[in-house]
């Protein structure tokens, strides 16, 4: 028999469910928004579908994991037919699927607010409500005029939920500092991309108004790209880490504000390597920098981006305790001591000493924003260092940093 479709790359995370174990897997790329709950034998069968097997082979392999059990080649076929009726396999039928989202992403004008209504609320006046209380019903008060705003920003991408303190620290002293009429976003493809940098054109809805692209700035960026901008432009339509970005933003400013929305794709191609020595990522935030600097413009850079991710969740054999707390913290803060030195290279270099163990996922956008602002003689000022657990086991560790 021919071999069965792969099984397209998933996010995967055990769960409970009415006392059963179970595994999730979801579609990290958000061309499949549906959620299967697999038990472990249906999920081994899907973990075999690497494009070599077929039924014969699963079911040899489904009896040496289980002890000799045997599973029936119907029961095989019902998983993978189940799999791909829901968009999990890597076939025709999901690249027709993928053809059609991507060409109606890039038909539209607007990228839409694609977490609205799933992370946070739709309604306006209920996200409003939301962001409120992150500041405690102490909202700060506006800056007077001809206040320079903000010239950098470190703020995580985590949820809301759990990464209010640290969102409230930051986009305080955003709003204090004074509007910028442009804000370069570095975001981190968390969908991956095989190019240093993403751009988009697009506005980008949110449930407080649409915030235009600064196209200027695009013309600049676009003409210091050694690859296609846009090839991989299909990636921000699901990407967070730019879209709360564009929510917080909207919440203070409303629409009058534009973005330069940059998702930061891959930089190095081994774990030595440093950016400084890819002359086309040189040549990418030489650009950056010199639209940031040009006289007149009231420009704020913003890094969206969290540190690490440490846990079971993230595929490490441990669980968290207070020995692994704190060591996670004593890294995170040397790095962080860089970024607030305003020091790329050494920052880069402090997360890869360890080949980057901690996966600290926010690398490249922090990098990325340093660079944009080096030279500006801005002055870093830490303001939160924080962590949230996750729910299936791990911790994601963050931080809030100014520069003035």
């Amino acid at each position: 028999m021919p071999p069965l479709p792969p099984l397209r790359y998933v996010d995967a995370v055990p769960v409970q469910h009415e006392g059963e174990a179970y595994v999730c897997i979801s579609d990290p790329t958000g061309c499949v928004e549906a959620q299967l709950m697999l038990s472990g034998p249906a999920f081994f069968v899907a973990a075999c579908l690497d494009g070599t097997q077929d039924i014969a082979g699963i079911q040899r392999a489904f009896a040496r994991q289980f002890g000799g059990a045997q599973v029936p080649a119907k029961q095989v076929q019902q998983v993978v037919n189940y799999l791909d009726e829901q968009g999990f396999l890597h076939n025709a039928r999901f690249e027709s699927l993928r053809r059609a989202l991507e060409r109606d992403f890039r038909a539209a004008h607007q990228r839409r607010a694609y977490l609205a209504g799933k992370s946070y609320p739709a309604d306006a006046q209920e996200l409003r409500k939301v962001l409120d209380s992150f500041f405690n019903g102490q909202l700060p008060q506006a800056p007077t005029n001809g206040v320079p705003p903000l010239r950098c920003l470190v703020v995580p991408h985590i949820d809301f939920g759990r990464g209010a303190p640290a969102y409230a620290a930051g986009y305080r002293r955003l709003f204090e500092a004074g509007k910028p009429n442009t804000v370069f976003i570095f975001g981190v493809a968390h969908a991956g991309a095989p190019v240093p940098f993403v751009l988009t054109r697009k506005a980008f809805e949110t449930p407080f108004g649409t915030l235009e692209t600064d196209q200027h700035a695009l013309d600049k960026l676009e003409a210091a790209c050694a690859w296609e901008p846009y090839e991989y432009e299909i990636v921000h339509r699901t990407e967070h880490s730019i879209e709360f970005q564009a929510v917080l933003l909207a919440y203070w400013f409303g629409p009058a504000v534009k973005i330069v929305p940059i998702l930061c794709g891959t930089f190095c191609e081994s774990p030595t390597q440093r950016p400084a020595e890819v002359p086309v990522i040189g040549r990418f935030l030489d650009a950056c920098r010199a639209v940031a600097a040009k006289p007149g413009r009231r420009v704020s850079v913003i890094a969206g981006a969290d540190l690490a991710h440490v846990g079971r969740r993230f595929g490490d054999d441990f669980d968290i305790t207070e020995d692994i707390l704190s060591g996670i913290e004593t890294r995170d803060r040397e790095d962080l001591a860089h970024v607030a030195a305003g020091a790329p290279e050494a920052f880069y270099a402090s997360v890869m000493k360890d080949e980057n163990a901690r996966r600290v996922c926010g690398l490249g956008c922090i990098y990325a924003a340093l660079k944009t602002v080096e030279g500006s003689a801005a002055t870093g000022q830490f303001l939160h260092y924080g962590y949230a657990p996750d729910p299936s086991g791990g911790i994601v560790s963050f931080s809030s940093v100014e520069f003035r």
